[in-house]
């Protein structure tokens, strides 16, 4: 990156590229069965650790929704010639879109799984999911800070539609403690205070949505909503915030249907 950050990538297949960019505190390897799907129907699959996650550099600063993107733009660039379809889920869904708009000659057509892009809480111009609030995040903040481990296997565990496996859950947690604390807290506030809404309507690339309808992280009304300011189709899965683990065959089928 400009900044001298290094950035984890994996590439897989060829043909026509789609970046995978993950959610709070995970990494590439949700991806992992994607990435298969995606390279065995003729994509090429490319999949980021965003900076502060998975085995990317963890500097103590940058990581609001623009640098996200920036990030993000810096890695197609050195990886494809061609506009990419963007698939970002949950804090990737905020970044897709930022891309979208930042970086249009990069994106051929956004992709966001469970978030709407636009934003992740309530604001003023998207009165939709959960409470925003100094309040709300300020509790977040602190309880990642006080108890990280604890904070996040709750975390991770409670935006499933039914309890998951422990193993599945076992994995995921620690892969979310890669993440540093200082990450973690810094993206919690660009998950609180990103409001993008004004962004939609310059979006002149498809935009579509895969979401979960049992999703306790997202409001199905305000991607509904969403669809309305865009060009594009929305996929509504069984399932709640992690559907390409919930309903992995569903979540397969309607990936490259969106292709």
């Amino acid at each position: 990156m400009s900044d001298g950050v290094r950035l984890r990538i994996r590439v897989l297949g060829e043909g026509a590229p789609v970046l995978l960019i993950h959610g709070w505190t995970l990494a590439h390897e949700v991806w992992d069965r994607p990435m298969r799907v995606l390279a065995a129907a003729g994509h090429r699959a490319i999949a980021i650790d965003l900076r502060g996650h998975g085995d990317s550099d963890a500097p103590l600063s940058g990581y609001h929704v623009e640098q996200l993107a920036a990030d993000a733009a810096a890695v197609l660039r050195a990886v494809t010639a061609e506009p990419a379809t963007v698939v970002g889920w949950s804090l990737g869904g905020l970044t897709a879109l930022r891309m979208a708009h930042a970086y249009p000659e990069l994106v051929a057509k956004i992709v966001t799984v469970a978030s709407v892009g636009a934003a992740h809480v309530r604001h003023e111009a998207y009165p939709y999911g959960p409470p925003a609030g100094d309040m709300a995040e300020s509790a977040l903040r602190s309880f990642e800070f006080a108890d990280r481990i604890r904070f996040r296997r709750k975390a991770i565990g409670d935006l499933f539609k039914d309890v998951p496996a422990a193993h599945v859950l076992d994995w995921l947690h620690n892969m979310s403690l890669r993440t540093p604390g200082w990450v973690a807290d810094a993206c919690l506030s660009t998950l609180f205070r990103t409001e993008q809404t004004g962004l939609l309507e310059a979006i002149a690339m498809p935009f579509c949505q895969i979401v979960g309808a049992h999703d306790p992280g997202l409001s199905v009304e305000g991607a509904q909503w969403v669809q309305q300011q865009v060009d594009g189709k929305l996929i509504e899965l069984d399932c709640g915030h992690y559907p390409m683990l919930e309903c992995a065959d569903d979540f397969d089928e309607a990936l490259l249907s969106l292709l």
